[in-house]
């Protein structure tokens, strides 16, 4: 057997339907499109996605996830270990500090401190919020936290 004794098997390759060629070839006229209507004109398909009049489940979806609160405070975080690494031994930890250590970008940003870490260092901290296991830590190692009212 060689190359050009091989042929594709019995009804395998279908002809090309070749439509408004004249009348004499079966698809003339309505080239098989029929008389009227949205299926005879040119375009006259729905589009990918339509739902038969009913809105698309595309536009039923948010257009982006999740919901941000308007209301929402952000905290920047900063953990006890930081404040071990960049401050003294009887520090004031308050915004100017925190911007003077590079902590946070600016003095009204509101911190919250956090309890990850060991701290050694007799501190006084004054910042907007303080987690339980941070304070607890401050006040073991002889500082305190100074919360605003």
């Amino acid at each position: 057997m060689q190359l050009h004794d091989l042929t594709p098997a019995k009804g395998s390759n279908k002809r090309r339907k070749r439509v408004g060629r004249g009348n004499a070839s079966g698809k003339g006229t309505y080239s098989g499109r029929g008389l009227n209507g949205q299926g005879s004109r040119s375009g006259g398909t729905k589009g990918a996605g339509f739902e038969g009049g009913q809105t698309p489940l595309a536009m039923r979806l948010p257009k982006l996830p999740g919901f941000r609160s308007p209301r929402r405070i952000e905290f920047t975080a900063i953990n006890v270990a930081e404040l071990e690494a960049r401050f003294e031994a009887d520090a004031v930890v308050d915004g100017e500090a925190l911007l003077a250590a590079r902590l946070v970008k600016s003095v009204d940003e509101p911190v919250k401190v956090l309890g990850d870490g060991e701290l050694t260092k007799k501190l006084t901290v004054k910042v907007d919020k303080v987690s339980a296991s941070a304070k607890a830590k401050i006040e073991a190692a002889g500082g305190q936290v100074e919360l605003p009212c």
